[in-house]
């Protein structure tokens, strides 16, 4: 009449009152002989009131009792077995932890501390602990969240029935399993919490041991931040070993006083004192680099609380790693020699790598389309991105596409009856420079303003222009490319004869400017005045003389 509970805490052994509750009993006992409650979960413990289990669920709203395994869903529940003597006295009561009144299943709960009357009468008392109450303070002493769930798991592992006064129904053999079973059961749903095989370090490792994990857990953590920070190339980034940090230093120090200093304990790779970047003053602290490992700890020991021009060193290995970026820049897989890094080949390394090659002669990624179509293919010429697989798909397409295009131009440049597309640029051309120069001219005179003079510059823009329309429709009629030829020599003696005409422009007015202003100044202004009619009516000879002249130069 008493049944054992094995816990990953520990053992409790239990005493039932199987003549004062029989039903209650008859269901904890087969439900122990189906092992039942293997790995059920302690999923409710409240510090100095009680433990609760029982619930293959683990979030307490589960279990059934033996009677749903024999009758049928109906009797999943049983009724309450409450007794006047049976009370919530003692520490270790164990009594059924219903859902409501006559609704009794599987789960059950401990006290774990005397006179908990509050559930005297509400409950059906079974049982009281007999054995394991250092089990039941560990209970109790467990760390739980707001909902009493502990944060580590405690289950109940095996339970092995001591003593059975109830005869087994026939169908309960097909119900006991072969083995017992352990781990989780297969109903439990709760939230994962660290499981009950934990067990802290300070249980498992040496105070020493332990104290160096602590400490170079606190490394990481640290060397972690720092890489966040850009301080390190790497976290797992170790300093060399064959180099020392000496600080303290007075500032007369040199870099060739530390060298001589420190060759006795071996070779010397590099002595260089800290300065400051804008006053090259020292900061009082340098970094010393042994060819060995072994000539590095020497100096070590024997260089530290040395006095060097009157101050006394302080001499430690050196925890800077600035110059070891270039390393890790490339990654640690290159680093470790395990592959190539640029493009993710096991089998050389990145120095032998020929994808920069292949990049170099295979060109750029992109390519010029004709036709943009993701804008509706306006034929407007225009850059879009083309990745290589395509290029070679696309390239007789729009191969294809140009060669029609041009042919349809050289149709529609017969049809029109118009030179070669370039003999019309060029013209045009040709004909833009000179009706700019014309038009030079023109505002040169009005300037002067003698309008028969711009009568006379507009008539030869206006003639100009006639001799380039008739020069189109003489291309556009003969078909001849020599004929453009001889035609932009004759543009370019005009063009000629047109730069000599306006520097002869320009030297006339400056001329008659000269004479106006020198005539001004002249004491016989007066007399000038007075014969002005006389003086206008022979200067507009002279101008009319000039501009014949001129005409027949031109022509």
């Amino acid at each position: 009449m008493s049944v054992l509970i094995v816990t990953s805490v520990g053992d409790i052994e239990v005493d039932l009152h199987t003549d004062r509750c029989a039903l209650t009993t008859k269901n904890f006992l087969k439900l122990c002989k189906m092992k039942y409650y293997n790995g059920c979960l302690f999923h409710k413990v409240e510090k100095d009131f009680l433990a609760q289990t029982g619930d293959p669920t683990g979030t307490g709203t589960g279990g059934d009792s033996v009677y749903k395994f024999l009758y049928g869903d109906q009797a999943r529940f049983f009724d309450d077995e409450i007794r006047p003597e049976l009370r919530h006295s003692k520490t270790g009561t164990v009594a059924m932890a219903s859902a409501g009144e006559n609704c009794n299943a599987s789960q059950f709960y401990i006290t774990l501390r005397d006179d908990v009357d509050y559930l005297d009468d509400k409950h059906t008392v079974f049982g009281m602990v007999a054995e394991g109450f250092d089990t039941l303070t560990k209970i109790n002493e467990a760390y739980v969240d707001d909902n009493g769930r502990p944060f580590k798991d405690i289950r109940i592992k095996h339970t092995y029935v001591l003593d059975d006064p109830f005869d087994d129904p026939p169908q309960l053999a097909e119900l006991i399993p072969e083995n017992s079973p352990t781990g989780k059961p297969r109903d439990e749903v709760a939230e994962e919490r660290l499981e009950d095989t934990w067990v802290p370090l300070d249980q498992t490792v040496a105070p020493e041991e332990l104290e160096e994990m602590i400490r170079s857990k606190e490394a990481h953590t640290n060397a972690v931040i720092l890489e966040s920070l850009a301080d390190i190339p790497d976290a797992e980034v170790k300093p060399p070993d064959n180099v020392l940090f000496v600080c303290k230093l007075n500032p007369v120090t040199q870099d060739e006083d530390l060298y001589t200093i420190f060759s006795r304990f071996g070779t010397v790779t590099s002595a260089e004192i800290i300065r400051d970047y804008k006053t090259g003053d020292s900061l009082c602290y340098a970094f010393i680099e042994f060819d060995t490992k072994e000539a590095c700890e020497r100096a070590y020991f024997k260089m530290d609380n040395c006095l060097i021009d009157d101050r006394r060193i302080h001499v430690d290995f050196s925890q800077s790693v600035s110059k070891l970026w270039g390393q890790f820049r490339q990654s640690k897989r290159n680093a470790k020699k395990d592959g190539c890094f640029k493009c993710g080949a096991p089998d050389h390394l990145a120095r032998d790598c020929d994808q920069d090659g292949e990049q170099k002669n295979k060109g750029p990624s992109y390519v010029l389309k004709d036709e943009n179509t993701q804008r509706g293919g306006n034929h407007r010429r225009s850059y879009d991105l083309v990745f290589d697989e395509d290029e070679a798909d696309c390239s007789e397409e729009r191969d294809h596409e140009n060669g029609h295009r041009r042919k349809n131009r050289r149709i529609d440049d017969r049809k029109s009856e118009l030179p070669p597309r370039g003999g019309r640029d060029r013209n045009s051309h040709e004909r833009t420079h000179s009706d700019e120069k014309g038009s030079k001219h023109g505002k040169d005179d009005r300037n002067r303003g003698d309008r028969k003079h711009d009568d006379y510059h507009s008539y030869s823009r206006s003639g100009d222009r006639s001799s380039g329309r008739n020069d189109d429709r003489d291309y556009s009629k003969r078909h001849d490319r020599s004929r453009s030829g001889e035609e932009e020599k004759g543009y370019r003696r005009r063009d000629k004869s047109d730069g000599e005409r306006h520097h002869r422009d320009d030297g006339y007015d400056r001329r008659r400017r000269d004479e106006d202003s020198h005539r001004k100044r002249s004491p016989d202004s007066k007399h000038r005045r007075e014969d002005g009619g006389h003086h206008v009516r022979n200067q507009q000879s002279d101008d009319r003389s000039y501009k014949e002249r001129r005409h027949r130069d031109g022509r």
